[in-house]
């Protein structure tokens, strides 16, 4: 368990029946928003649970208030949300290293994500030691992270 003062939140793997849950909290951010939301399947987030990846989620007080996702086949995270309301509490660094550590473990020496350019997201891979790569014309960011990085932080 994860603890924060005053707040304790739980990070496990996640389950086929949080896939209804992870969507609402997909459709709910504020940032990084899907245009059209038709384009995460219900198979996309059981394939990231259950077959091509894997997935985590975070519970405060019973309730699952974000998660994340991990892809092994193309080395990268999917996915990593939180509700608005539950951002700042430290939620996305949990849910992030657990897809990380996950991701290395599997002989991974880089892994990579996509962000939308200058939201606090692209900002907050920076401030974690993401190098942060081109700009595509959608608007989204490419990072990528060495495995000795991720270890060498989180051994502080």
């Amino acid at each position: 368990m994860f603890k924060i003062p005053s707040t304790s939140y739980t990070c496990r793997e996640a389950r086929q029946q949080d896939i209804a849950r992870m969507s609402e909290i997909r459709l709910q951010v504020t940032e990084n928003k899907l245009t059209d939301p038709s384009k995460i399947t219900p198979q996309m987030y059981l394939d990231h649970i259950a077959g091509q990846g894997k997935s985590w989620v975070c519970e405060l007080n019973g309730q699952i208030v974000g998660f994340s996702s991990a892809g092994s086949e193309d080395r990268s995270i999917w996915a990593l949300f939180i509700l608005p309301q539950f951002e700042g509490l430290g939620i996305g660094k949990a849910l992030l290293s657990l897809a990380c550590d996950w991701l290395f473990n599997r002989t991974h020496e880089e892994i990579r994500l996509y962000t939308e350019i200058n939201t606090r997201a692209d900002g907050f891979y920076q401030a974690l030691g993401w190098s942060r790569g081109a700009e595509d014309d959608l608007g989204d960011v490419s990072f990528t992270l060495q495995s000795h990085i991720f270890y060498d932080k989180t051994r502080v």
